[in-house]
């Protein structure tokens, strides 16, 4: 595989010294830690026997979108970016609710925080190590004072309905198509469309299905192309990005958050 940028959004990234990691678990038991250095990637199974998870590469459409010639020239210089889907639907799901309103640095801490106390971990030294979100099972048997005193107390109802669905319908839910899926997860209280688009874009790396109006495309899509009078409400936004990005909506989105992952050194 080629690339020339990973993207790290996902808060489960951690650095460590030139490298970046991130332990992931699978639906099902499998957990995987990934070690980025370069251009490399290097897998190392840490329990189960599932496939490694896959990792999709997105680079500028050739030929690039004539409507979107403000953007082209700086979504070229990532070249080509790689993404990891993200294996577990359930931590796709958890992460979606740990962002919701606050922003992302924010959420960032949170998450972390939260994976460091009540998550299963790894050493990966002697001075440190990684860990991963908690399964529904281990959420829901959490009392109200670990939520609170991981920072998340605001965050306890959405979880636990989440984990509750989530061990009821899971298996359901990873039989669905990706824009079905999107549907299904928004019967869950507490699961919006924000939600629902941001949880399965990371899961399915169909990134037609994010929330493309939200204020992380808006803002990246600004410092990407400022010469444009991009809109500032969500809605008009979303009208104008799809048509400036056409059928390559998707890769326009993933390329713009990536763009905004390098000029805001996520990680």
């Amino acid at each position: 595989m080629s690339f020339n940028f990973l993207q790290t959004d996902h808060p489960a990234w951690r650095s460590a010294g030139a490298r970046h990691v991130r332990l992931l678990p699978v639906d099902g038991g499998t957990a995987w830690l990934v070690e980025a250095q370069g251009q490399q990637l290097t897998w190392t199974a840490i329990s189960g026997d599932q496939p490694a998870p896959s990792v999709d590469v997105y680079a500028l459409p050739a030929p690039a979108r004539r409507e979107a010639a403000g953007l082209n020239a700086s979504l070229a210089t990532l070249g080509g970016v790689a993404r990891l889907r993200n294996p577990s639907l359930w931590d796709a799901l958890a992460t979606a609710i740990v962002r919701q309103v606050i922003r992302a640095a924010q959420a960032r801490k949170l998450y972390r925080e939260f994976c460091d106390r009540h998550g299963p971990g790894v050493a990966l030294s002697d001075e440190m190590d990684i860990h991963s979100f908690p399964s529904p099972e281990r959420v829901l048997a959490l009392s109200d004072g670990d939520f609170t005193n991981s920072g998340m107390a605001f965050k306890r109802r959405p979880l636990r309905r989440a984990a509750e669905a989530f061990l009821a319908h899971g298996e359901n839910w990873l039989s669905l198509s990706p824009s079905v899926l999107v549907k299904e997860l928004q019967t869950v209280p507490g699961i919006g469309p924000w939600s629902a688009g941001a949880a399965v874009a990371d899961w399915s790396n169909d990134w037609t299905l994010y929330p493309y109006g939200d204020l992380a495309v808006r803002t990246w899509a600004q410092h990407a192309d400022p010469d444009t009078a991009w809109p500032m409400d969500e809605r008009t936004f979303a009208r104008t990005w799809r048509r400036v990005t056409g059928d390559q909506l998707g890769t326009y989105t993933l390329l713009t958050l990536a763009f905004g992952c390098r000029q805001a050194g996520a990680v």
